[in-house]
C-alpha cells in the first residue's frame, strides 16, 4: 500500500526532524537502516500571497545524507618510557604538566592529577600508592580517614605536611593519576611516573624517604631488584637508598585502619626513620 502524504503532513514532519523515504525514488537502492537518514525531495513552497505574479519558488534540493566519520583514537603526548623533560620546572610548572600528562596509559582514570606544590626543603618525604577515589577528587595524596592518620603519625616524630624544613613533611602518590577501572599499574608505568617523584625529590631535598604500600616500595627499591617484590615484612626494620637518600618501609596508613595491631610495627618504623634523618644531619 503505497503512503501519501499532503503537503502539510510532509511539513510537520520536516519540523520533528522525520526523513521520509517513498519507493520508486531515486534512493530506493539504499539500505533500509540508511534510507532514514535521507530526505525526500523537498516540497515546493507556495508564493507569498502579496505577490501572486511571482513565480513558484523553486524546490529545495534534497540534502545530502551524512555519513559518519569514525574518530581516530587519542594520541597520547609521549609513549610509555619516553624520557620526560622535567628537570628544569618548578613547582607550578611541574603540577600543570602531571595535571595534563598522557605520557602512559594511567591518565585515561584521572580526574585530577594529586601532585601539589609543596615550597621551601622538607626533611621528611612520604610516598603512598596509587591514588584511590577520594584522593583523585580532592587532588591530593593521603585524604580522609588515612591522611588523618598519616598527620598523626608525622605529629609524633615532630613533623608536619603544613611545615617547611626540619619539622616539614610532603607526601605523594608513587603515580599521579588514578589508575582507569581498578588497573594495577604495571612496571613501564611505574617507571614513567617515577620521573616526576624524581623531580619531586630534587625539590623537596628529603633526609629521609618512607615508602607506604606495595607499589610505592616497588619503585622505591627498584634499585634492589628482586628485593622489591619481597613481602612488607621481611623489608621492614632495614635502611634502603633510593638516589642516595635514606627509604624506610612502612604500613599504609590505609591498611593501619584495617589492622590497629600494626600500628606498634608501624611506630617501630617511624622511629628508625627519625634516628636516621637525624644522622644525616649531624
Amino acid at each position: 500500500m503505497a503512503l501519501t502524504l499532503d503537503e502539510r503532513q510532509r511539513a510537520m514532519l520536516l519540523e520533528m526532524g522525520v526523513r521520509v523515504w517513498l519507493p520508486g525514488t531515486v534512493f530506493e537502492t539504499e539500505p533500509p537502516s540508511v534510507a532514514v537518514q535521507v530526505a525526500a525531495p523537498a516540497v515546493a513552497q507556495p508564493a507569498p500571497a502579496v505577490a501572486p505574479t511571482a513565480p513558484a519558488a523553486v524546490p529545495t534540493p534534497a540534502p545530502v545524507r551524512a555519513v559518519p566519520v569514525a574518530r581516530a583514537p587519542a594520541v597520547t603526548a609521549r609513549t610509555a618510557g619516553t624520557p620526560l623533560d622535567l628537570g628544569t620546572l618548578d613547582w607550578e610548572a611541574l603540577a600543570d604538566t602531571a595535571a595534563s600528562c598522557q605520557a602512559c596509559g594511567l591518565c585515561a582514570g584521572r580526574k585530577h592529577a594529586t601532585l601539589q606544590p609543596a615550597p621551601g626543603q622538607r626533611d621528611w618525604l612520604v610516598v603512598g600508592d596509587p591514588p584511590e577515589e577520594d584522593e583523585d577528587r580532592s587532588a591530593q595524596a593521603f585524604v580522609e580517614s588515612p591522611g588523618l592518620l598519616l598527620d598523626n603519625m608525622l605529629k609524633a616524630v615532630g613533623a608536619s605536611r603544613s611545615g617547611t624544613g626540619a619539622q616539614g613533611a610532603y607526601a605523594t602518590n608513587v603515580v599521579k593519576c588514578r589508575p582507569p577501572h581498578g588497573q594495577i599499574p604495571q612496571a613501564p608505568d611505574l617507571a614513567q611516573c617515577a620521573q616526576y617523584l624524581q623531580r619531586e625529590i630534587a625539590l623537596v631535598q628529603p633526609k629521609v624517604i618512607l615508602a607506604m604500600g606495595r607499589f610505592a616500595i616497588q619503585t622505591l627499591l627498584a634499585e634492589h631488584g628482586a628485593l622489591a617484590t619481597q613481602p612488607l615484612g621481611k623489608l621492614r626494620g632495614t635502611v634502603y637508598q633510593y638516589q642516595g637518600i635514606p627509604v624506610i618501609v612502612t604500613y599504609h596508613p590505609k591498611l593501619l585502619l584495617r589492622n590497629s595491631a600494626d600500628k606498634a610495627k608501624a611506630w617501630a618504623d617511624l622511629c628508625l626513620a627519625m634516628d636516621v634523618k637525624d644522622a644525616s644531619v649531624k
